[in-house]
Parts: structure tokens; C-alpha cells; sequence
């Protein structure tokens, strides 16, 4: 059943010094009597010029936009905060965010590293033209969110394969347990879980009616999360679906970890699904992050569904000990996000109003995180591997998705992102990755207890 929903600086070396062999040259060209010019002479007066000119320092190659960014990571890193908001303020005048791909992609990295500069004691004005240097808004709107649904596949691959998962979990308990219970740990507006409901109530055997669905969405805004409550029990009347939403205010995971009891309602005759869609990057240590991954184990669920974008530093591993941090994660991010923005501008037009809102809203917010790093709040960037890594030492043992679930994945990017850029790939990890080109963007996997 398909769940689509509808809805260092890098500067060029100078040239080589040439030898100095005039003497030598002499020595086998002979030394010609006044006015008796041989008829190479002036050949090899030119190469005589050319000879010397070579010895002049050459001009060094001015470096491309991209560099330039690289440089200003490693001024921040040395602390030449001086140096470093000159190159950005240089950055930010000459990339127009509404440009090309490069562009903007250079725009939003040097935009976020002068916001970063401004924090240490910089302030955020830029050059004469450039105005001031503004952050992304505090909270997504929707219309942005959404419209990220629309022109990108991210979210939508990772909730399409995500609810797949948990449904042939539920359906792996049969008849005995007749509610499912979705812990989503990141509920925001909830479009996640329409679908999933649709799915249920049409394969519900009409002799017994469908079963419960009882949602405990977890956020930092107790408004969204009402709201979002009120949509889905909406959803689920006009499916005549028994459903029940909890919100759950998530401001520090590791308070939740430590006394898991005192906020969640769990019953043994219901099947538990634990939904970590772009959440495990936010977790802000090696320790949180394992105490969480416990904490989930600790549960007993049927299943738990990971999603995360493929954004890797050095080989997936723990960076806070890396003397370069900065510019190492800098560099990783905007290969990263090189490709992101090379799949926008591939499938979406330049001037779109939505691309716009998802750039400055959406991937403005990501480049951030991914600039300010795990010790500042900004999330951890890993691939898929780490991840894995971080679940087994938990406890938890990789349930494979099936070859359905990559197929549903194939099909949502044939039908609603038509581009032979992007692919859904399932391999022998047990995994299912969205890729643009060859670059992995995201990873989506299944777990249960050991």
C-alpha cells in the first residue's frame, strides 16, 4: 500500500624561480664582434627577457568564492576576527542569494560565518551595499515548511520509508495488540502521519474495525504541538480511526533519558514505535546521545525508525578533539550542501518564491547548526555508519527494511520529483539512502532490541 502523502588558505604557489645560467648560455652562443649581429640574435634576446621575467614573482590566482569561505573558517579558527569578517563581507557582496547554485550556496556559508563572527565580539554589519547580517527566523514557518515538501524529496523519502517501517511492525503484531503508540520525537506540524493513518484505516479488517493509534508528539512549542494534535484527530475522525495525540515538551532529551516514567504513558498490550526523523544530530554529546539510545531499548519497542542526513566530517566520527574543527566541518558541510543546492537548481526554477523560503528558512538554519558544530548547540554531523554504531552499543539490532519499502521510495521520486538526479537505493546495510548524483544526501533505517 503506497504512503505517499498528498500533501590554510588555498592559494596558487608562486611560479618556480628559472635557473640562472647566463654564464653557461654565453659560453655556447660565442661572443659576436661589434656589428656582426647573427641572424638568431634577436630569438635569443627575446629568450634572454623571457628568462629574466620568469624570475619575477608571479601574481598569485585570486581565489574562487568557495575558497574564500574556506579562508574565512580558518581566520575564525585562528581568531583573526578582523580578517575574517573582510573576507565574508567580501563573499556577501559578490554572491547574490538569488543567483546560481554557487551562489547561494556561498552566500548562506558566508553569511553564517559573519553571524559567528558577530557573536565573538565582531558585530554583524556588512560592507557598504550589504546591509546588515541577519539571522535566519527563530522558528520555521509553515509555509516554508511545506513548501520544503513540495520542490525536495528529503522529508517526504524519509517519512514515506519511516511509516512503512512502523507499519509492518504493527502489522508484524497482529491481532493481540490492538494499539500502535508512535513516540515522534520530533513532531513539528505533523505531516508525517496522515498517511500513515490513511494506511491503516484502509487495511483495517472490516470485522474488527482498525486499531487505537495513540501519538505522544514531542517539540520545544506547546502551541505547535496543540495544534498540531487538533489537525490529526481532525484527520482521524473524517477516517472514523480511534486516535489520541499527547504532546510532549522536549526541551533537554537528557531530563527525559533520566526520568523517561514522568512523561510518557506506556501500556504492555500496545505495539511501541519510537520515530527519530532528524533528531538524533541534535543531541548534543557522545553521552546524550548513548543515554537517549538506552532510554529508547529500555522501552521495549517494536520498532524505532532513524532518519538523518548523510553529512560526514572526518569518516563519521567524534570531532570535538580535532584541532581544525571549524574548518574541517565547514568544508564537509559545503560539500554537503553543494549538492542540495545543486538538486534545487536542477528541478526548480530560480526565481520560485518557494526555493527562496526554503533557502533562507530551512537550509539557512542547517548551515548554521553545521557551522556553529555539536559544542554550540548547532547538532553533530554523522553518517549513516556512525549512527549504526551508536545504536547497536545501546542495544538495539538493526531490522532491515524490506524491498517494498525501497520501491515505495523509487516510486515517490518518479511521481512527485521527476529528475534522474535523484535516487532511493537501498544496500547490504540494511538501509535505505536518497541520493543526488552519486552524493548520499539522507539514510533511513529500522531498529529493535536485541
Amino acid at each position: 500500500m503506497l504512503l505517499c502523502g498528498r500533501a590554510d588558505d588555498p592559494s596558487c604557489p608562486d611560479a618556480a624561480d628559472a635557473d640562472d645560467d647566463d654564464d653557461e648560455d654565453a659560453s655556447m652562443l660565442g661572443s659576436p664582434a661589434r656589428g656582426d649581429r647573427p641572424p638568431d640574435d634577436d630569438n635569443a634576446a627575446t629568450a634572454a627577457a623571457e628568462a629574466s621575467a620568469s624570475e619575477q614573482p608571479q601574481p598569485k590566482a585570486p581565489l574562487l568564492p568557495r575558497e574564500l569561505v574556506l579562508a574565512c573558517a580558518d581566520l575564525v579558527h585562528r581568531g583573526d576576527l578582523d580578517g575574517a569578517r573582510r573576507v565574508a563581507d567580501a563573499v556577501l557582496a559578490a554572491a547574490d542569494p538569488r543567483g546560481d547554485a554557487a551562489d547561494r550556496l556561498v552566500h548562506h556559508f558566508a553569511r553564517s560565518l559573519a553571524l559567528r563572527v558577530g557573536d565573538k565580539g565582531g558585530g554583524g554589519e556588512g560592507p557598504a551595499g550589504v546591509g546588515v547580517v541577519v539571522a535566519p527566523p527563530a522558528t520555521v514557518s509553515s509555509a516554508a515548511y511545506l513548501a520544503y515538501i513540495k520542490i525536495a524529496p528529503f522529508l517526504r523519502f524519509a517519512h514515506l520509508t519511516a511509516n512503512q517501517a512502523i507499519l509492518e511492525a504493527s502489522a508484524d503484531a497482529g491481532e493481540r495488540r490492538r494499539v500502535l503508540h508512535i513516540v515522534d520525537m520530533d513532531a513539528a506540524h505533523g505531516v508525517q502521519w496522515p498517511p500513515l493513518l490513511q494506511a491503516i484505516a484502509d487495511r483495517a479488517d472490516p470485522a474488527v474495525g482498525p486499531p487505537e493509534v495513540r501519538l505522544t508528539g514531542a517539540g520545544p512549542d506547546r502551541d505547535v504541538l496543540l495544534r498540531t494534535g487538533d489537525r490529526l484527530r481532525a484527520f482521524a475522525g473524517s477516517l472514523n480511526l480511534p486516535f489520541r495525540f499527547h504532546p510532549l515538551l522536549l526541551p533537554c532529551t537528557a531530563e527525559l533519558a533520566a526520568d523517561p516514567t514522568a512523561a510518557l504513558e506506556l501500556h504492555p498490550d500496545e505495539t511501541l514505535a519510537v520515530n527519530c526523523v532528524l533528531f538524533l544530530h541534535k543531541l548534543g554529546s557522545d553521552g546524550e546521545l548513548a543515554a537517549f539510545l538506552r532510554w529508547v531499548k529500555s522501552m521495549n519497542p517494536a520498532v524505532v525508525t532513524i532518519a538523518e542526513r548523510e553529512q560526514i566530517t572526518t569518516g563519521g566520527g567524534s570531532d570535538e578533539d580535532a584541532p581544525d574543527e571549524l574548518p574541517r566541518r565547514v568544508a564537509a558541510a559545503m560539500d554537503y550542501y553543494s549538492a542540495v543546492f545543486n538538486a534545487l537548481e536542477a528541478t526548480v526554477p530560480p526565481a520560485s518564491v518557494d526555493r527562496l523560503a526554503v533557502e533562507q528558512e530551512i537550509l539557512s538554519r542547517e548551515i548554521d547548526g553545521a557551522v556553529a558544530g555539536h559544542s554550540n548547540g548547532g547538532g553533530r554531523a554523522r553518517g549513516f555508519d556512525a549512527w549504526a554504531s551508536a545504536a547497536c552499543a545501546a542495544g538495539l539490532a538493526l531490522r532491515p527494511l524490506s524491498a517494498f519499502a525501497a520501491s515505495q521510495a523509487r516510486l515517490l521520486l518518479r511521481l512527485h520529483y521527476p529528475s534522474e538526479g535523484y535516487a532511493a537505493e537501498d544496500d547490504d546495510r540494511g538501509a535505505c539512502f536518497l541520493r543526488w548524483q552519486s552524493r548520499p544526501l539522507m539514510s533511513v533505517s529500522s531498529w529493535q532490541p536485541q
